[in-house]
């Protein structure tokens, strides 16, 4: 009972650290924190986020706000709930990637300024998001568990696939304590709750339970890939514009379907 208490003990301080991490939930500044191998956890995180984010949909729809409006409100508070996190990768990434030279891409990217393309690409994305919730009338909660999720998940895969592109940085210690497959399968297997749930709720939208399942492993499979293919390997940026990019992408296909 003893080893049963101090693992359930582990298991909590690694998910509240992990929620810290990657969030701007407040926590209380006195509780500990454990950062190793919390990234494993992240695809929960971003089931919490989308839940949060969910729940702001419908309270807005409940006022009578029209869907743009309310489309525009939650991708706000998309970036409130992460602190920009990961759109400050997407927008480091964009810049590093602008560069003709590949040998020199990582040095601006470790460049705090922000430059064109990454501005482009930040403003790019975010319509991307709005544009594409603005299409999706029907189970909009459900959507907005599912995409940060997802991102997330592809986040995992990153990790734990690809070399890291430096001896130190802000995402290290993640590919240091990446267990491989388990929190791969881990992800996936949280990922299946909100594609099964729009199933147990009308199961006559099976086919876009599996286009949610399907679609979303493919885009995180890919972007990662992609990423890699264009740097040799992964950073702590690339990390989040794979995060960001799946989110997107995934809104996109979702249009489709």
């Amino acid at each position: 009972m003893q080893k049963l208490r101090q693992w359930g003990g582990q298991l909590w301080l690694s998910l509240i650290s992990a929620i810290t991490f990657y969030t701007s939930i407040p926590i209380p500044v006195n509780w500990p924190l454990e950062l190793n191998g919390i990234a494993r956890w992240a695809p929960l995180v971003g089931l919490l986020i989308g839940a949060i984010l969910g729940m702001v949909d419908v309270g807005l729809q409940e006022l009578g706000m029209p869907l743009l409006t309310r489309s525009t409100l939650v991708v706000v508070c998309w970036i409130t709930l992460t602190g920009g996190l990961h759109l400050d990768g997407v927008m480091d990434t964009a810049d590093g990637l602008a560069v003709q030279d590949p040998h020199k891409r990582l040095e601006v990217m470790v460049d705090s300024a922000t430059g064109a393309f990454g501005a482009m690409a930040a403003i790019a994305l975010l319509l991307l998001k709005t544009a594409a919730l603005t299409d999706l009338e029907n189970y909009r909660w459900l959507v907005l568990m599912a995409a940060p999720g997802w991102g997330r998940w592809g986040q995992v895969v990153a990790i734990a696939f690809y070399p890291y592109l430096k001896p130190t940085g802000k995402g290290a210690f993640h590919k240091k304590a990446i267990r491989t497959p388990q929190d791969i399968l881990l992800g996936f297997g949280l990922m299946l709750f909100p594609c099964g749930l729009l199933l147990w709720l009308d199961t006559s939208l099976w086919w876009i339970s599996l286009a949610m399942i399907v679609g979303g492993c493919a885009i995180a499979f890919l972007t990662g890939a992609w990423f890699h293919r264009q740097l040799g390997g992964h950073t702590g940026d690339t990390y989040g514009a794979v995060v960001e990019w799946t989110e997107a992408l995934f809104l996109c296909l979702l249009t489709l379907v």
